[in-house]
């Protein structure tokens, strides 16, 4: 059983708990709490690709994983209405924005007839170079236009899918233009093919690699940008890149995908460094201040991938701020940061913070 489906069982055990426990003189009943403004956004890549197994969700997934959506009073909305209502913080409890990155063919001929049927949007992010060499792999702009009118947004994933921080410390104008021109391409294609729709300017950055470098230009374009980390989205979610649960066969459990579209944002107000380079000691010391509130912060709970459970020192409790660092250093490539904690009030509910690391191989 995952840890997240085993977290699924503990609200079943609370009625017992409290028939166990002794009976204080007076009831102390939680007041009523309203889940705060947010939104869950999921990000897949390919569907039904056995071999492609990393990027890919199995069909026998993808399938309840809908369901659930459906059966659970869940509301799709258009990705760009997400970030509206985020901007006004006027999200209702329930809502999800479903993404896909890279335009795969699968796209096409498995997830859209799905979708279409039950109405429902969302957002492919397009990479179109490679669209535009006619891969094999990936739709064409024929497709994508079908698409689009039944309810598909597509939006920028640049058109070389490069990964962007990659630059020698020198080169910082020169990069800066160079991002900015792929950009730029990737949004005259879209335009030129009808794609490009009226609302928000929306970018992924391609691999979910970021710094704060990237983020300031991305934004400074007027888009807002979209990483890889897991986590809800929230007033006080970090504007430089939008969090997504990455959804795959690995990751694919209905149980732990229910966990995931239910999960709220941790109200994290500093997050120490704030850029996902690793530039100093590996493993990375990150220093998170968290609100006060619904979270439970004394059954908060950190992980690094491949590693589990890690620890942390509560730095200042009552503040909310906490040191985490993994026991082993993180290996090469992308890496995170996951940090919950339950609901108090919202039994079966956990507050999610992902935290992203890039660690570059000399």
């Amino acid at each position: 059983m995952s840890r997240l489906a085993a977290l699924r069982i503990l609200p079943l055990l609370w009625p017992l708990l409290w028939v166990l426990a002794p009976v204080p003189a007076v009831a102390q009943v939680p007041p009523p709490h309203a889940p705060p403004s947010h939104a869950v956004i999921l990000m897949y890549h390919r569907f039904g690709e056995a071999a492609y197994p990393s990027t890919s969700v199995r069909i026998d997934q993808f399938e309840p994983q809908l369901a659930h959506l459906a059966e659970g009073g869940y509301r799709v909305w258009p990705l760009a209405r997400v970030v509206k209502a985020l901007a006004a913080g006027e999200i209702p409890d329930r809502v999800v924005a479903i993404t896909v990155d890279d335009a795969y063919a699968s796209v096409f001929t498995k997830a859209y007839p799905r979708l279409k049927a039950r109405g429902w949007p969302f957002t492919v992010f397009v990479a179109t170079d490679a669209v535009d060499a006619g891969s094999p792999a990936l739709m064409n702009w024929t497709q994508m236009r079908e698409m689009a009118a039944h309810g598909a947004t597509f939006a920028n994933h640049t058109a070389s899918h490069a990964h962007l921080v990659r630059r020698p410390d020198e080169e910082l104008p020169a990069w800066k233009a160079r991002v900015r021109g792929d950009i730029e391409r990737a949004e005259r294609r879209l335009k030129a093919e009808g794609l490009a729709g009226d609302g928000p300017r929306l970018f992924a950055y391609p691999y979910g690699e970021y710094d704060p470098e990237l983020a300031a230009l991305v934004r400074s374009m007027g888009y807002v940008p979209f990483g890889q980390q897991s986590g809800a989205v929230g007033t006080t979610t970090d504007p430089a890149a939008l969090p997504r649960f990455p959804i795959a066969e690995a990751y694919g459990a209905l149980d732990d995908f229910a966990v995931k579209v239910a999960s709220l944002p941790l109200p994290v107000r500093a997050a120490v460094p704030a850029t996902p380079l690793v530039t100093g000691p590996n493993p990375p010391r990150l220093v998170l201040e968290i609100a006060s509130g619904d979270a439970d912060l004394n059954r908060l709970a950190c992980f690094a991938g491949g590693q589990g459970a890690i620890p942390f020192t509560w730095l200042d409790q009552a503040a909310g701020r906490v040191a985490v660092t993994a026991p082993k250093a993180l290996p090469s490539g992308r890496g995170r940061y996951n940090c919950t904690a339950p609901s108090r009030a919202l039994a079966g509910r956990y507050y999610w913070y992902s935290h992203p690391w890039l660690v570059r191989s000399r």
